[in-house]
């Protein structure tokens, strides 16, 4: 068997750039529930540097939710490109975006609205930096229980977990070291890693990474951790609170600024921004991912669902501000209310659409 293995890893790891100009493209786009990743792969001529050079490209979307049976074809367009960390070489992973044949976006493309956001001047001369912090739980396959657990007990109370070092302390290393690599081969952005309050629980954060391109390199990051984890026999959850009781939830808090907040005299433009966010509370809570009310309770490093609270260090807070933005009087804040499990295109676009854009 080892020598079997180690010939399906040769082919696995043919370098094709030896015998062919030709390249593969793995599409990805998000499925029916707006969290599935979906992806497939096609043979391109040649190397390609931008993501107008690829061809459109169509799926089944009946067999992903998202289409009829009797007119079932979604159309992809690509969006954003990565190298492949799996195939390596000149291949590539594209990010695309759902498109009806009439070129209306589906209902869960919420890519496009964003985009729009974006692409406003307004918005654009703002120059919006963001840093994401994707947390996430690593779970056993057949027990979906988290790794490193007791099958069907509990580990020892949180404390010695969050970036713990040890082989009863640090479950995943490997997938997380990993992923990290990899991400970084992509051209992902990540900024670092590390190993949560629950055990079996890491994160990973992107940034600082400017508009649209921060959420595209978020959605890449999960399909590559995805892709690690379906090698490693184990699954990847992103819902926000994956073991009730005395656990911590799972987040992704959201570190924004504008270029105005970044420069003297920011902090002012910071609180208004902040003071913005507080008015708009209900409809950022609806749209910052499905079961955060089981995360946000008040308790473990959470404001409770329904206030919205902001202090300077304060992780107990909706909205945290750093000791040293406070004493520089200018920089950056974060949200702490998005799941894990939230949409980047969402978070990010409605961000910057509330405090740039919205008047009250």
């Amino acid at each position: 068997i080892p020598r079997k293995m180690s010939a399906l890893a040769d082919l696995i790891n043919l370098d094709l750039s030896d015998s062919s100009e030709k390249i593969i493209a793995e599409y990805i786009w998000i499925g029916g529930s707006g969290l599935d990743m979906r992806s497939k792969a096609r043979t391109l001529p040649g190397p390609v540097k931008d993501p107008s050079e690829l061809p459109k490209w169509n799926y089944d979307g009946s067999s992903t939710g998202q289409a009829p049976g009797d007119d079932s074809e979604v159309i992809i367009y690509p969006q954003a490109i990565f190298k492949d960390p799996f195939r390596r070489g000149n291949n590539i992973l594209v990010m695309c975006d759902a498109y009806t044949p009439a070129g209306e976006p589906i209902p869960t493309n919420k890519r496009h609205a964003a985009a729009k956001i974006f692409s406003d001047p307004t918005v654009a001369a703002e120059e919006t930096w963001y840093g994401i912090e994707q947390e996430y739980t690593l779970l056993q396959k057949d027990t979906k229980w988290p790794v490193g657990w007791p099958v069907g007990g509990f580990p020892g109370p949180q404390g010695p977990y969050y970036c713990g070092v040890g082989a009863d302390k640090a479950f995943g290393r490997d997938i997380v070291d990993a992923h990290y690599k990899a991400c970084l081969y992509a051209g992902i952005n990540v900024s670092g890693t590390n190993g949560e309050v629950m055990p079996g629980q890491w994160e990973f954060q992107v940034g600082p990474t400017v508009g649209i391109a921060a959420a595209d390199q978020v959605w890449v990051a999960r399909y590559i951790l995805e892709r690690i984890t379906e090698l490693a026999g184990v699954v990847l959850s992103l819902d926000p609170k994956p073991i009730p009781g005395d656990w911590n939830g799972a987040g992704a808090h959201t570190n924004y600024s504008t270029k105005s907040m970044r420069e003297d005299g920011g902090y002012e433009i910071i609180k208004k921004a902040i003071e913005k966010l507080g008015l708009r509370h209900k409809e950022h809570i609806a749209a910052y991912g499905e079961g955060n009310e089981r995360r946000l309770t008040g308790r473990h490093e959470t404001a409770d669902i329904n206030t919205f609270l902001w202090g300077v260090a304060n992780r107990g807070a909706s909205i945290r501000v750093g000791r040293d933005t406070e004493k520089d009087g200018k920089g950056y804040f974060e949200d702490r209310r998005p799941a894990s499990n939230m949409d980047p295109y969402t978070v990010t676009s409605m961000v910057a659409e509330t405090t740039i854009l919205w008047k009250p």
